[in-house]
């Protein structure tokens, strides 16, 4: 049962109650405001609900709503000298959040200089007003007020160092800065990953590479923003090949993923450009990795050449193309890579067939990948893994050969792992077998308990078999064991930008006049060449209308439309998604790519799909 705080008012004869799930969305949540009565008592239930409904008006950047509660604050019967509502830190904080997201800092200053010669804020509502002067570029005036919690005693957390460290990287006071730095160490707090990256930022930013260094070996652990900034110090020093062995690094570390492939083309064609003007020969290990870092980043032309260009090649050169080939849907020209590779004197091993197996599965070359298979141990002595037999499960099952494909999983000399099961319980979603399914998922559920992409590929399935009991079942398995579905998200980078969307999400840009512009002609355009909606890849028991607008707000349409309204025509452009992306979508981007003439590179969690002229790269075989 979702956990609900309850608003009432003062008197019982005319007591209207009013519900507010913790959970509630955010369009219910504003006709709530609308509806909730003026006069309210001040108890812990009424501050959390109006918490909620806060928080509500923040994310949609909704003031009208918001100054709607504001003025029952302000009216509550309980308010008299000491305002306790209005008093309470947490409102407090969200209030001067909610005016200072609309740009009106002057309100929010004076929610903020209401009660604070009290000495008694805490820290959240002094930050909340930084935050507030940050974000509209008051950067002196964040310090000052950082400066000002800092005389009346109140001792500063993460939140407030990382806010004083980015005013400082904005302002390039360093001498500010490594005072901040300096009550990071003496803080009883243990400063956190972004304080951290707030501080590798500031060094960067002003040339002390030797302290970005000291900050970089101390952080427990570092995500993509510490190790580009790692990456711009060596650049800042002309220090070329460092940089591309610290990028090279960070992929190796397990940075490879979303947004490390969201810059890393930026950074790669960057330090690319400084090995082509550096007067020292580039080795093969360096430009093994400018060959990786241009085929994880979908610009495999840009591999290629570089790995032309190469006056000598090793193993790993040749794995890092064919497995370039493979993710972005060129294995034709794969497959002839590796005849030139055997005809060269290069001895395949594991990792080759890995990148070959894959890369036939996803392009349909089911004959090509069997005897690939087959010839792995006898022509070349490479004894299959369980990597090599999951590729051979998926190759059979894309192709429909589903008994194939089980009798490679029950008879292979090695207990089938989660990525063979994995490969299994694929294969019958593409080919609708429920019942094989079933039995792939319950091994999957005990191998890989808390995958939450195996509850939804197996409530998938039931769904598209209309099976909705099934569907049920796996999601009251899914809420027992604690296991939430990842949200669809996209990001797109413009003029070194990375933007991010949700599914569902982007209201202030969707509601924007060029938005609507764009997608009217866009869509006048689709509908000439024949587009529909295909809502049967909205796996929900509700009615149509309802599945056309969630599929029209899947995260890398509000992307694509972002970067169609951002960037000049016939410029081409990158997407990033977390999730596969769906049937629809697939075929709505291909009729983008045609009617606007661009050239469409997305990167789903499967593979690379490069749209031009209204085709896929993947030749609508993922």
């Amino acid at each position: 049962m979702i956990a609900a705080i309850s608003l009432s008012t003062t008197k019982p004869a005319a007591s209207t109650n009013i519900t507010v799930p913790s959970s509630i969305p955010n369009d219910e949540a504003l006709r709530l405001i609308e509806s909730s009565p003026s006069k309210l008592t001040a108890t812990q239930s009424d501050i959390e609900a109006y918490s909620l409904l806060l928080h509500t008006c923040i994310s949609r950047r909704s003031l009208e709503h918001g100054q709607r509660l504001y003025l029952q604050l302000l009216l509550s019967d309980d308010r008299g000298e000491n305002g306790i509502l209005l008093r309470n830190p947490t409102l407090k904080s969200k209030l001067i959040t909610l005016y200072s997201v609309c740009g009106r800092v002057d309100d929010a200053r004076s929610v903020f200089y209401d009660g604070v010669e009290d000495g008694q804020m805490p820290e959240s509502v002094w930050v909340a007003m930084a935050i507030g002067y940050l974000r509209n570029g008051f950067l002196v005036e964040a310090l000052i007020v950082y400066c000002d919690m800092l005389s009346r005693l109140v001792l500063p957390g993460n939140f407030a160092f990382s806010m004083a460290l980015k005013a400082c990287a904005e302002l390039s006071e360093l001498r500010v800065g490594r005072a901040v730095h300096a009550q990071i160490v003496k803080s009883s707090e243990k400063p956190d990953q972004v304080v951290s990256n707030a501080l590798l930022r500031l060094y960067a930013e002003n040339g002390c590479s030797v302290d970005v260094f000291k900050v970089f070996d101390t952080m427990p652990e570092r995500n993509v923003v510490s190790w580009n900034s790692l990456i711009a110090s060596f650049a800042q020093r002309d220090q070329v090949f460092q940089s591309l062995d610290c990028f090279r690094r960070m992929q190796g570390q397990g940075m490879g993923f979303i947004c490390a492939r969201m810059t890393a083309l930026h950074f790669g064609k960057e330090i690319h450009a400084q090995i082509v003007k550096s007067t020292k020969r580039p080795d093969v290990p360096v430009l093994n990795s400018l060959v990786d870092m241009y085929a994880k980043s979908g610009a495999i032309d840009y591999c290629k050449r570089v790995f032309d260009g190469m006056q000598s090649k090793d193993l790993t050169s040749w794995n890092t193309v064919l497995a370039g080939y493979a993710s972005n849907g060129f294995m034709e020209e794969g497959v002839k890579l590796f005849a030139q590779m055997v005809e060269s004197g290069i001895r395949p091993d594991g990792v080759t067939f890995i990148a070959l197996l894959s890369g036939c599965s996803h392009a349909g070359l089911t004959d090509e990948g069997r005897s690939l298979f087959s010839k792995m141990k006898e022509g070349y002595g490479v004894s299959p893994t369980f990597e090599h037999y999951a590729c051979l499960v998926d190759l059979l099952g894309r192709a429909g050969r589903i008994k194939e494909a089980l009798d490679v999983v029950e008879n292979m000399p090695m207990k089938p792992t989660g990525s063979v099961w994995g490969s299994l319980l694929n294969s019958c979603r593409l080919q609708g077998n429920v019942s094989l399914a079933e039995r792939a998922a319950m091994e999957l559920f005990e191998l890989e308990r808390h995958n939450p992409g195996n509850y939804v590929m197996l409530s998938n399935i039931y769904a598209n078999a209309g099976m909705w009991e099934g569907v049920n079942r796996v999601r009251e398995l899914m809420k027992d064991r604690g296991i939430k579905k990842e949200a669809g998200c996209s990001w797109i980078q413009i003029k070194n930008k990375i933007h991010t969307f949700v599914a569902g999400g982007g209201f202030e840009f969707r509601n924007s006049t060029k938005f609507k512009k764009v997608w009217s002609e866009l869509m006048d355009a689709m509908e000439e060449v024949g587009y529909n909606t295909d809502t049967s890849v909205v796996l929900h028991d509700v009615n149509e209308e309802t599945k056309a607008m969630w599929v029209c707000g899947h995260s890398e349409r509000i992307a694509l439309m972002f970067a169609l309204v951002h960037t000049a025509d016939g410029m081409p452009f990158r997407i990033t998604k977390n999730l596969r992306i769906c049937a629809d979508c697939h075929s709505w981007v291909k009729i983008v790519s045609m009617v606007t003439g661009r050239e469409i590179v997305l990167r789903d969690t499967n593979r690379f799909h490069h749209f031009k002229g209204g085709a896929c790269s993947c030749k609508d075989y993922w």
